[in-house]
């Protein structure tokens, strides 16, 4: 019984290598770029990101000036409008300094937004291409994830850009 639990142990792997395999990749970067959303996208962020960047330099402007007033009047002012004042400032330091942050997190829910259908186009592309071309797995083909790629290797980019109707 020993011996035959041992020998279905060693036969079980060689089953399952002997099935039909197909493997391929997919440069998902390269497919990301081609897609003709992606010059509307960008724009939209970097139209946002200008925007952001108009805000914080209103704001920078707006403090300077009120401080360089301040520091110009500060001995002729009374000691009420002086802490009142100072105040002002720092509140102003404290709304710039929390603004940055915010404006980023903004900018990073928007990329999301604006990213998110692309990715899925993508996705549902190489689902439809693995399924029509019978691969059993399609990998992204990341440097970081792959060592070495053999001759044999699939590429299944091409496929997936003329399922999008990229060149």
């Amino acid at each position: 019984m020993k011996k035959l639990i041992v020998l279905l142990f060693m036969i079980l792997p060689l089953s399952i290598w002997a099935q039909d395999l197909k493997i391929a990749h997919v440069n998902i970067q390269d497919i990301f770029m081609a897609m003709p959303e992606m010059a509307t996208i960008e724009k939209k962020i970097a139209d946002l990101n200008e925007e952001y960047s108009k805000e914080l330099k209103q704001m920078e402007d707006e403090y300077t000036k009120k401080y360089s007033d301040f520091a110009a009047q500060q001995d002729s002012l009374t000691e009420n409008i002086k802490l009142r004042r100072m105040q002002e400032i720092e509140d102003m330091r404290t709304r710039m300094e929390n603004f940055v942050p915010i404006a980023r997190e903004d900018m990073q829910k928007k990329q999301q937004e604006l990213y998110q259908p692309v990715q899925d186009k993508i996705r549902n592309a190489i689902k439809a291409v693995g399924d029509e071309k019978g691969y059993t797995y399609v990998v992204s083909m990341e440097p970081s994830l792959f060592l070495y790629t053999g001759n044999n290797a699939i590429d299944a980019t091409p496929f997936v850009k003329t399922k999008l109707g990229l060149q």
